[in-house]
């Protein structure tokens, strides 16, 4: 989403960031990086406006969004779908960019002060947190006054998988950050999700060989996990209509991934240690 900080705001890190808080979160760097990610106005735009396009085109505006489904209906979940969608094109972005920051040198800057590296780690989560809000907010709200249905208690479940999921993929960003070093690698990262997307079953209902296929992909556990709560296990296929899956199924797809980004991004920061 954004690119290191300037030499201005490095400069002046040492000073500004200094205060130790006590704490795992400094509000002055917290407000710093907030502000900093929040200048970049375009990709703001397109991070938050985009999946609400998405929910209107494939959902408020089809014949077929106002069908039951589980729960609630077909907007509803395909609601669901696209606040994902861009949560998580959101934190890809940060998690890559903060990446970037430690290899380009902002990390040698933060050395310079008191700041702890779990601060660093903790603001720069909650900034994520704070980014990946902001698209859900607005689709969740589009979905409200457009016809989307569904228990009081989906709404409230689906939007917290959703968020809280989304930052397992700054993990995502943080590998391409780190495995390429290079600004060029935050647009690989944020393109491959949009391929993801769609192999996900997010965009279009998958069937056969590629739903299968699809279980083993980044989003597909995660965006299975947030529609939980409307479907209540029912899989929008592009053949059969909708079977049963066991939520199983997306938890250990979740899980796994987790698990395999967090050691790869593990072992990519000893490498980039190595070479320092």
């Amino acid at each position: 989403m954004s690119t290191a900080p300037t030499t201005s705001t490095a400069t002046t890190a040492p000073t500004t960031v200094g205060a130790r808080t006590g704490g795992l979160v400094n509000t002055t760097l917290l407000r710093l990086e907030l502000r900093r990610v929040l200048r970049d106005r375009a990709t703001i735009f397109f991070t938050t406006a985009l999946p609400g396009f998405f929910y209107l085109i494939f959902g408020a505006s089809q014949d077929y969004s106002d069908e039951p489904l589980g729960n609630g209906n077909v907007a509803m979940m395909i609601m669901v779908s696209m606040a994902a969608y861009g949560a998580v094109t959101a934190t890809v972005s940060i998690g890559g960019a903060a990446a970037l920051e430690r290899m380009q040198g902002w990390g040698r800057q933060l050395g310079l002060t008191p700041l702890r590296d779990a601060t660093y780690v903790v603001t720069k989560a909650l900034v994520a947190v704070i980014v990946a809000a902001m698209p859900i907010a607005l689709v969740f709200a589009l979905g409200a006054v457009s016809g989307a249905r569904a228990d009081a208690l989906a709404w409230v479940l689906s939007a917290l998988v959703v968020l809280v999921g989304a930052a397992v993929f700054a993990l995502y960003g943080l590998c391409f950050g780190l495995a390429f070093r290079s600004e060029a690698a935050l647009s690989a990262a944020s393109g491959s999700i949009v391929v993801l997307g769609f192999l996900g079953n997010i965009f279009v209902p998958l069937s056969g060989l590629l739903l299968d296929v699809a279980r083993f992909t980044p989003l597909y556990g995660y965006v299975t996990l947030a529609r939980h709560p409307v479907t209540e296990g029912l899989v929008v296929t592009g053949s059969d209509g909708t079977r049963t899956e066991s939520i199983w199924i997306a938890v250990a797809n979740v899980g796994g991934w987790t698990l395999l980004l967090a050691v790869l991004a593990t072992l990519l920061v000893r490498r980039g240690r190595s070479r320092q």
